[in-house]
């Protein structure tokens, strides 16, 4: 996992909380980001966001402007995952798409001066709160896609552990290791000071090494059919490609689940009616994202190497997904 994917774990840490509340989807396919004229952004209950909230058929709107940027977070997995999507989308619609790959903060930057459309991967209410009190007036909200982002513990789907409480009687189960990743990432350091003491797991050895150590050492477990617990998060294309779950988290050690919003410029949702509006439509449950990360990003199939055909013959495998997106009908 690229470098760029752990400061997004420790963004989860390091943002503060909000006082929340009015979520900003909207029929017509966005609203201020920044709340309107009388409230501000850190009014926004962005928790109540629901994927699809304010979905409709966008078989009735047409943009006059054809040319989009679309922005992707530098190493974020399911950032090139859902902008490939819409990309594929709407070069079939005859669209001349631009993709343009930023860290964070250069990213709302330029959707909010207007130089990059729209992007996918605002995480709310912690990890972007704070680019959210800089430019939401400028920036406008196309709802929520996703409702499951979260640090975790999982473990082997067929092992004996329920809860990550469980761990500290099933060590042996576990051959007493509990695989993490990078030292300096948010998910290590929640694990490190919060559910290690919260759960009382100081008999497991925690291993502090790389995500791809922890990825080698579950792909070897499960295949030789052996327990094994790891730090992971959601989402992750790890769900799609090994057997696992994650732990119940009874006390919260590991932290609330964000959701996921689209953005753009005042402007580019003014000019790009139907971009919004899909947007606005879109739906990635779990399974769906797994499954898509799996195909582009695993070793087993295109390993970060080929969006384009790795989201064509995703699209191929589910082909009911975009006449669903387009009429409205993914939201649960």
């Amino acid at each position: 996992m690229k470098k760029t994917t752990l400061t997004k774990l420790g963004g989860i840490l390091a943002a503060s909380a909000l006082v929340l509340s009015a979520c900003g989807a909207s029929n017509s396919g966005g609203e201020s980001a920044g709340g309107g004229d009388e409230s501000k952004a850190s009014d926004t209950d962005w928790t109540a966001c629901k994927p699809g909230e304010g979905s409709k058929d966008v078989a009735d709107l047409e943009d006059d402007e054809k040319d989009v940027t679309l922005g992707i977070f530098n190493g974020w997995d399911e950032s090139y995952a859902t902008i490939y999507l819409v990309k594929n989308v709407l070069e079939e619609d005859g669209y001349t798409v631009k993709t343009e790959e930023l860290d964070a903060g250069p990213m709302f930057t330029g959707v909010a001066q207007g130089d990059i459309d729209f992007f996918t991967d605002g995480w709310l209410p912690l990890t972007h709160a704070s680019y959210i009190e800089q430019f939401g007036d400028d920036l406008v909200d196309h709802g929520c896609w996703y409702d499951n982002a979260k640090l975790t513990i999982a473990v082997n789907e067929d092992s004996p552990a329920k809860s990550i409480a469980d761990l500290k009687d099933m060590g042996d189960e576990y051959n007493n290791t509990l695989y993490g990743i990078e030292a300096g990432a948010g998910l290590t350091k929640t694990t490190k000071d919060a559910a290690i003491p919260e759960y009382g797991l100081d008999n497991l050895d925690f291993k502090i090494s790389s995500t791809p150590a922890m990825l080698a050492q579950l792909k070897k477990s499960t295949e030789a059919d052996e327990n094994v617990a790891v730090t992971l998060w959601r989402p992750h294309w790890a769900y799609d490609a090994f057997p696992v779950r994650d732990l119940e988290d009874p006390k919260g050690a590991m932290g609330d689940a964000e959701r996921i919003f689209s953005f753009s410029g005042k402007d580019s949702a003014e000019a790009h009616p139907y971009v919004s509006q899909l947007l606005q439509n879109l739906v990635l449950d779990d399974e769906h994202l797994a499954s898509l990360e799996n195909l582009m990003f695993s070793d087993e199939h295109y390993k970060g190497k080929d969006h384009e055909k790795a989201v064509a013959e995703w699209l191929k495998d589910n082909p009911d997904f975009v006449d669903q997106w387009k009429k409205g009908e993914l939201a649960k």
